[in-house]
């Protein structure tokens, strides 16, 4: 039988009773299928759930064939590379044959061929040279992450579950991972927000609060069906706004026209120009006329009213954040940044960057590039004086702010509201407000609690609060901004940068995030 996947009126809710699922229907079959969807919306339980890790309210599962997983985070403790490959036992039963101190029941299950399915393994994720009884602690998260899916390669299953698994890969480990999916012959639901990865879906799943709705294809697909379907709701919501129009005008004439018949008839008692009774019959048919008519009407425009907003609530979900921005007024020649034989990093007496030279002038986009470990995240931290180089200077010029993975800008404590204030001294109450409302906290949205935000509110807060208001930084430096966050947030975040109008400099392994804000130049960092 081929491997499948299916789901069947899926119920399913959270231990403290939020439901995420409420009959879901889903199948998936031998394909590589992205499944997308907001932060919070039940993707990675979904996940779970086809595990058997959490068990359905109501429903079912059936699944034909083995089940591989990739998660976002291994457990690292004192385990090693062999520990994470699953290959541990398998590895001892061969060192004792070897040794000649094996049993007859080693040497029948006893895998001659693994030593050179490891070493094949490990090489198409790019880690050759890793050896099984190193131990995890030595890794970082992302060479963590190509072991896991040598794990895969090693295990084969049937169906493999990917959660987030460009999270903390650099782009030789995410050449590794597109390798991997690309030479996979199995079954595949990646769960991701990775346009680049996604682009190598047959398939893309679209998880929502209400449904799930399945797309043909990869990513490109996805997003010329959604902008059909965006096109679709604005010609919904034209249509509704012209008939709720008709619908005014029509009650304005009908109105009118009771006007003048009641002056007539007014005008003819007064003349006494018709019989008292007559004159009654009419005001009476009359008064019952545009009362019917007031009541039809009434209901007429209840209903347009309905299916405008309804209409109008379709397109504000589904429209891309567009923000307006004060100017920074950063002149095109002058100097932001200058950097001269800078070197420095957490430890004095090991260096991670060393004597590095650059500058950044006018309203440049800068991209900070390299491997993971190489150095990025502390160059940040050179430039903007939260480490002492060793030798060698940084030095910004002009007006600054630096928004990391946390956004700790911003006092966690505080509501998004008091937040901007703090950082924004000179803007009072309405240009807080309109300023939030740009980055769509509307009314009470901007009283949140920061503590309380999701990721992707969280970085979209921060952005509202330092290069939304009057007097925006004229560089803004950034670490890592879209890990975590959702498609909708990313989209959010790019709109926001693409309207800024200062320096920027950024850290990033996400390409198509970096080639959306529309990067001039890369600095790579190589580590020596």
């Amino acid at each position: 039988m081929p491997a499948s996947i299916t789901i069947k009126n899926l119920a399913y809710a959270t231990p403290d009773g939020h439901r995420l699922f409420d009959g879901l229907d889903l199948s998936f079959t031998r394909q590589r299928t992205g499944l997308i969807g907001r932060n919070g919306v039940g993707k990675s339980t979904l996940l779970q759930l086809i595990l058997g890790e959490h068990a359905p309210a109501s429903g079912a599962i059936a699944t034909s064939g083995t089940l591989g997983i990739l998660r976002q985070t291994a457990h690292v403790d004192d385990a090693t590379v062999a520990d994470l490959l699953c290959i541990t036992p398998d590895l001892a039963r061969l060192a004792r044959l070897e040794a000649g101190t094996g049993t007859l029941e080693d040497a029948a299950n006893a895998d001659w061929t693994l030593p050179d399915r490891m070493a094949a393994a490990t090489s198409q994720i790019g880690l050759a040279d890793i050896t099984p009884q190193r131990p995890l602690s030595s890794l970082s998260g992302g060479q963590r992450t190509r072991l896991a899916m040598a794990a895969l390669i090693l295990a084969r299953p049937d169906f493999i579950l990917l959660d987030e698994p460009t999270n903390n890969l650099d782009a030789d480990g995410r050449a590794a991972l597109s390798r991997f999916l690309a030479n996979w012959r199995g079954g595949a639901i990646i769960v991701s927000h990775d346009r680049s990865l996604l682009t190598q879906m047959d398939s893309i799943v679209e998880l929502t609060a209400i449904s799930a709705t399945t797309y043909g294809g990869n990513w490109h697909h996805y997003a010329e069906r959604k902008a059909i379907e965006l096109a679709a709701r604005q010609h919904d919501l034209a249509t509704a706004d012209r008939e709720l129009a008709q619908i005014d005008r029509k009650r304005q004439v009908q109105t009118e026209r009771n006007d003048r018949k009641s002056s007539v008839g007014a005008r003819l008692a007064k003349r006494g120009g018709a019989p008292r009774i007559l004159l009654g019959a009419r005001k009476n048919n009359a008064e019952n006329t545009s009362a019917e008519n007031a009541r039809l009407a009434g209901k007429q425009r209840q209903e347009a009213t309905s299916k405008l907003e309804a209409a109008r609530s379709q397109v504000e979900i589904m429209t891309p954040l567009s923000v307006t921005l004060t100017p920074t007024n950063l002149p095109g020649s002058k100097t932001v940044i200058t950097c001269a034989q800078l070197s420095g990093g957490p430890d004095p007496d090991t260096p991670i960057i060393n004597e590095l030279s650059f500058s950044l002038i006018g309203p440049e986009r800068v991209a900070i590039t390299g491997q993971n470990g190489v150095g990025k995240s502390t160059l940040l931290r050179l430039l903007t004086g939260q480490l002492t180089p060793n030798s060698g200077s940084a030095t910004i010029h002009c007006r600054f702010a630096l928004l990391d993975q946390v956004a700790s800008v911003l006092d966690p404590r505080q509501s998004i509201r008091d937040n901007f204030r703090a950082l924004n001294p000179e803007d009072d109450e309405n240009a807080c407000r309109a300023a939030l409302a740009r980055f769509s906290f509307r009314a009470d949205a901007a009283l949140q609690i920061v503590d309380t935000l999701s990721g992707g509110e969280l970085l979209r807060a921060a952005l509202a609060a330092t290069i939304g208001g009057g007097t925006p930084p004229q560089l803004l430096i950034l670490d890592e901004p879209t890990n975590h966050l959702d498609l909708t947030a990313i989209e959010a975040v790019e709109s926001g940068l693409r309207g800024y109008d200062g320096a920027l400099v950024i850290v990033s392994h996400d390409r198509t995030f970096l080639e959306n804000i529309g990067i001039d130049r890369e600095i790579a960092l190589t580590g020596w």
